[in-house]
């Protein structure tokens, strides 16, 4: 039995054979993925509780990435902070990056330890991966799945003191700025629109925050396509997947 584990931590940095300890382990990041973690280990527990006599293992969005280069993963806050509370870039969808880069050194005719590709992961949640040699150099979501490209519903990359400037003057608590940025910021924010399919029809009629949302979109990306040509210095494709970068030619194009 397969478990997709979101959050592996700095622990997991690759698939792992399940038992009573290493469920535990996962349990105890619940606080790095309070949204999916606890879900996880639910299943887990109830999975190998149905069928005791399978091996189970959980695979990990984040192992992919947990090889990446410190001056990559370090965030520039008190060191000892950063520690005690486990706060480093840990990078999501490690899964989809690690595959469809092998798949693109394949479709491409060459060695995967001599292929240069940055990755974009477009669906509802989206993810930029710089991976070199078949390897994670860098990666555009960070502690959670927050930061980085703009997505559906999350902002994606933002000043930190507009968290503040929310809580000072807008009266705002965690909860209510968490619910903000994750569940009501994107091009749903932007546009009113979630679905990209929807966003790209109003564009073309006219709608002119659809439109904006639509220019937000593709130009962070194109902000973190050079970013991740400057890392990897030579780049042999980019590549496209999930639900908007394979089925969306507009944003592509665009």
């Amino acid at each position: 039995v397969g478990h997709r584990g979101v959050q592996g931590g700095a622990r997991f940095g690759q698939s792992v054979l399940l038992d009573a300890a290493a469920v535990a382990v996962i349990e105890g990041l619940s606080d790095l993925a309070p949204l999916h973690n606890p879900a996880n280990v639910a299943g887990i527990r109830v999975a190998m509780e149905r069928f005791p006599e399978l091996p189970h293992v959980a695979v990990f969005d984040t192992a992919f990435h947990l090889g990446m280069p410190e001056v990559a993963h370090t965030y520039a806050i008190d060191r000892e902070v950063a520690r005690e509370h486990r706060i480093r870039r840990y990078g999501f969808h490690g899964t989809s990056h690690s595959y469809v880069s092998r798949e693109a050194a394949r479709l491409l005719g060459r060695e995967l330890s001599e292929t240069n590709v940055i990755v974009l992961h477009l669906g509802n949640g989206a993810s930029a991966c710089a991976v070199r040699g078949g390897a994670s150099v860098d990666t555009s979501m960070g502690l959670t799945p927050l930061e980085g490209l703009v997505m559906g519903t999350r902002s994606g990359d933002l000043d930190p003191a507009v968290v503040l400037h929310l809580a000072r003057t807008a009266g705002m608590d965690v909860q209510e700025i968490d619910d903000l940025l994750n569940k009501r910021s994107g091009v749903l924010g932007l546009s009113g629109r979630q679905d990209m399919r929807d966003l790209v029809t109003a564009a073309a009629s006219g709608d002119a925050p659809a439109q904006l949302a639509l220019d937000v979109y593709c130009y962070r990306l194109r902000k973190y396509i050079g970013a991740y040509t400057a890392v990897l210095e030579r780049v042999d494709a980019v590549v496209f997947t999930a639900g908007v970068g394979e089925n969306s030619a507009p944003v592509r194009e665009l």
